[in-house]
């Protein structure tokens, strides 16, 4: 099958089994992770060997596509309201979780430590995919922004991505052969800082730019694409001399335009929510392709072990992160419910190791289909239908919109 049809039958079918899906109260990335399995290489082999090796790049750009949309929805003003916890969201629950499976990975799975740090660093990530349209909606109808809670758990979720794909980074290179440096310990935080001030600079000269000259809301979706994929394109040639982290730039640069003009930040989000239902199909039915379902079957229930005792390690490091603010019980068991599920990062570098040759790599990349598997649905229907009864609805907030009857791809 060519290329061009490839992505014909692809759209078709994810798009059929999303609706599906959703039909029986399951995120659609369901059906389009299934679709990727059913049409990939080790079941029906009908997708292009062409659009597979284009795979890393197109999840790359969802990946960013997410992070923008979250970027241009992030109140900063509110997100002071939990200053110390939502510091503490951006790191903590992932490392308790890495060191979860840096445990349980070398007890149950017979991993090598690395090779377990490695896995966690993959598993560890929350799924913008999955929270950061929920935390919207808790925005548009008002429960839980009083605190800031929506604010404050959507971009500790999108932070908590950036760090573990910057930790991922480094374990990869570790796992190639380098000797562990200290240098680590500097870079990282170097990066992020790095990251958010050319955010920051960029946002500040795009908000100028577009106040002074008028041009469409579509023009400018593509220029902050196109600038995107520049920060990526840096930290590729940067990263030799300076540690620089542009999925920070990406999510930085979204929040200084909705602070400098947050009135054509909402504008433009609706846009990218247009552009993520076409991205979440490519970036769920390539990462299924990968999957080799006789391993999977063998290793089924050691490596489901290890996800579920992980996750418990991830609850604490939120309950702990939100144990300094002003939340009640009700509402931090909220936020241990909400920080749960999986999907885009690991659908977005779950297969790399694999495709370095890495001896773990397919244990990690059938780690990351089962956790998007079990843990999206899972805690998506969760939060759905425990936010009602755990947060408080704000006086004066928007009446919560009706329930939109129209099948749709975007979970």
């Amino acid at each position: 099958m060519d290329f061009l049809t490839s992505i014909a039958v692809i759209s078709l079918c994810a798009l059929l089994l999303g609706t599906l899906c959703n039909k029986i109260k399951l995120p659609p990335l369901i059906g389009m992770l299934i679709t990727g399995i059913v049409l990939g290489p080790y079941v029906l082999a009908l997708i292009s060997p062409s659009l597979l090796d284009l795979s890393a790049d197109l999840r790359k750009l969802a990946l960013i596509i997410i992070l923008t949309r979250a970027g241009l929805n992030l109140n900063l003003k509110d997100l002071k309201k939990n200053g110390v916890c939502a510091v503490l969201l951006c790191f903590l629950p992932a490392l308790a979780e890495i060191g979860g499976y840096m445990l349980l990975g070398t007890l149950i799975l017979k991993m090598t430590v690395l090779d377990a740090a490695l896995l966690g660093s993959v598993m560890a990530a929350v799924s913008p995919a999955v929270v950061v349209p929920r935390m919207l909606k808790l925005k548009e109808s008002g429960y839980g922004t009083d605190k800031g809670i929506p604010d404050m758990i959507m971009t500790g979720a999108s932070a908590d991505d950036v760090f573990v794909i910057v930790l991922f980074t480094s374990l990869t290179a570790m796992s190639e052969g380098a000797a562990f440096s200290f240098d680590i310990f500097w870079q990282v935080p170097l990066s992020i800082v790095l990251g958010i001030a050319v955010g920051i600079l960029v946002g500040w000269l795009f908000v100028l730019f577009i106040k002074r000259f008028h041009i469409r809301d579509s023009i400018k979706v593509i220029l902050i694409l196109c600038l995107s994929l520049l920060f990526v394109t840096a930290e590729n040639y940067a990263g030799e001399y300076v540690p620089y982290s542009s999925l920070f730039s990406v999510i930085t640069f979204g929040a200084v335009i909705f602070a400098r003009h947050s009135v054509c930040a909402e504008r433009l989000s609706k846009k990218f929510s247009k552009l993520w239902i076409f991205a979440e199909i490519l970036l769920f039915v390539l990462v299924g392709a990968e999957v080799n379902l006789q391993y999977a079957a063998a290793n089924f229930g050691p490596i489901i072990g290890v996800i579920a005792l992980a996750l418990l390690f991830r609850m604490a490091g939120v309950f702990v992160s939100v144990s300094f603010s002003a939340l009640n019980m009700k509402e931090k068991l909220f936020c241990m419910i909400a920080y749960c599920p999986k999907a885009t990062v690991q659908a977005a570098i779950g297969a790399i190791p694999l495709t370095m040759g890495l001896a773990c790599g397919q244990t990690i990349l059938t780690a990351a289909v089962l956790s998007i598997l079990i843990t999206a649905p899972l805690g998506a229907f969760l939060t759905d239908i425990t936010y009602k009864k755990l947060l408080k609805r704000s006086d004066g907030e928007a009446i919560e919109p009706p329930a939109d009857k129209s099948p749709s791809t975007e979970q």
